[in-house]
């Protein structure tokens, strides 16, 4: 099934409705759909160098406004909302959810949204959680517009070799990512004990 969802995709994003298909799909994305963006905008910017910033605009656009609906799923709709994270394998209980963003807030948003961990598990997990909308919204914009942004500049400066070795060394990109954010985030608590 997902082979099928990517070849359509990959359709889509040599189409007459590229631009519109690849809202739709960033907007899905953040709530449900399986699939990341990244596989229609990184194509569609090889072919169209010059729209990079703008693919990029539309993918993180449409992804922080799917985000909300995310968070309303998880935040009104509590069993559809545990069922979809479950689905997922993300079984974990409410309380773990609200302990979670607890804890970790703005910086579970900013982490899980740069990597490839579907983004739908935060969005739904913050709404389950009850996490500030404001936070949810100001993490969402930060972290999708990087994540987009680097996709299309990674694929406009580099070519089509570059798609490659994004699908190889993406899990230890992530890992970075998040290793540098938790370093910072434990780093600031550390120091503001200190005072």
């Amino acid at each position: 099934m997902l082979r099928r969802l990517y070849n359509w995709m990959m359709t889509l994003a040599g189409g007459r409705h590229a631009e519109k298909a690849l809202a739709v799909v960033s907007f899905a994305e953040a709530s449900f759909f399986p699939i990341p963006p990244d596989i229609m905008l990184a194509p569609m910017v090889l072919k169209r160098p010059e729209n990079a910033w703008r693919y990029a605009l539309i993918c993180s656009v449409a992804s922080v406004i799917g985000g909300f609906l995310g968070y309303f799923i998880g935040y009104s709709l509590e069993p559809i909302g545990l069922a979809i994270l479950k689905f997922f394998g993300h079984s974990e209980g409410l309380e773990a959810y609200r302990q979670w963003f607890g804890q970790w807030g703005f910086f579970v948003i900013l982490a899980k949204g740069v990597t490839p961990i579907p983004y739908k598990i935060t969005t739904i997990a913050a709404g389950l959680a009850h996490f500030s909308l404001l936070q949810f919204f100001l993490a969402s914009a930060i972290t999708r517009t990087a994540r987009f942004m680097l996709v299309a500049w990674l694929c406009k400066r580099f070519g089509p070799e570059v798609t490659e070795l994004i699908e190889k060394r993406i899990y230890l990109v992530g890992t970075v990512v998040i290793a540098v954010i938790v370093i910072g985030f434990v780093a600031m608590k550390y120091l503001a004990k200190g005072h």
